[in-house]
């Protein structure tokens, strides 16, 4: 089965030479553009390609060294640049071993600059290496829209990528964190095993019987793994940060309401939701503006 290249494109309100600037200069390059950790230009002679080394950390004190080489520019008549070049790595350990592609900037008749990029490469591996590349190529396609979208929003409203990646990744981290909680408070005490505290804050702060309690907190639980789950996939996280600033106080005065004595306890209700109420505040302030592979277009028209 024959694999598409890698498509993106984007458009940028921009002038050319800023944006020919920050994707071709290799200390401005590796601010944004997630695919690499550093980039390095070596010394060439006149009307040779331009040669350069890269490097991408991919955690646990291991990372991905490999060459590259720019094959040349073309200046169109009509304003447009294109650059194409040729890259690769002789690390076994690397998924990809070798490719091209090109970068074209076109100027669009209101001012933005069309920017996309196709590329596309070879595998390590054999038979092994084509399978994770089925998972691995649509991870690579959203790094690199995600980082066009970060060169996007810098040149457009003068946010540096530091400051964008701090953003997503906080959102990202407080997001899975709230997953995490969501569906372990529906599933371990509610669904799987039923805590007797459950069931005794129910009757404590509602007029029912056990029966009933039990009962609604199967509900209450289920109703909390879907919003757990929804942490995941809803893409206005600035929506589920607003309704957990409501909830976890209600829930703070209903678990207090149903028995004083919670007070007293060890990471009480108050005080862990107390907790859950100013992580939502700090994921409200960060949440907004912050990079997205959606804005870009994945395939050419």
């Amino acid at each position: 089965m024959k694999k598409k290249p890698i498509y993106v494109e984007i458009p940028i309100q921009s002038d050319m030479d800023s944006l020919w600037h920050v994707t071709q200069s290799p200390e401005e390059h590796e601010k944004w553009d997630l695919r690499f950790s550093s980039i390095t230009y070596l010394s060439k002679k006149e009307n040779e390609p331009q040669l350069f080394t890269y490097k991408t950390n991919i955690g646990f004190g291991l990372s991905i060294e490999g060459w590259g080489k720019s094959v040349g520019t073309h200046d169109a008549l009509n304003g447009s640049k294109t650059s194409s070049l040729q890259f690769g790595t002789n690390q076994k350990m690397s998924l990809i071993k070798e490719g091209r592609g090109y970068w074209k900037y076109n100027p669009q008749s209101d001012g933005t600059i069309q920017f996309l990029t196709r590329y596309d490469y070879k595998t390590n591996w054999g038979k092994i290496g084509e399978l994770v590349d089925l998972i691995f190529r649509p991870l690579m396609g959203w790094a690199t829209a995600l980082s066009f979208d970060v060169v996007r929003r810098w040149l457009e409203k003068g946010d540096p990528p530091q400051s964008q990646y701090m953003r997503f990744y906080s959102t990202w981290f407080i997001a899975l964190l709230f997953f995490v909680v969501w569906t372990y408070h529906g599933l371990v005490p509610k669904l799987l095993f039923m805590h007797p505290t459950e069931i005794s804050m129910t009757t404590g702060a509602l007029p029912m019987t056990e029966p009933q309690a039990v009962w609604l907190n199967y509900v209450v639980g289920t109703g909390e793994v879907l919003f757990g789950l929804a942490w995941l996939v809803y893409r206005k996280k600035e929506h589920l940060f607003k309704l957990q600033l409501i909830v976890f106080p209600l829930l703070a005065l209903s678990a207090v309401i149903a028995d004083p004595v919670n007070l007293t306890h060890p990471f009480n209700p108050l005080t862990f939701n107390l907790a859950l109420v100013t992580l939502s505040a700090v994921g409200l302030m960060v949440c907004r503006e912050i990079p997205t592979a959606r804005y870009c277009r994945r395939t050419p028209k």
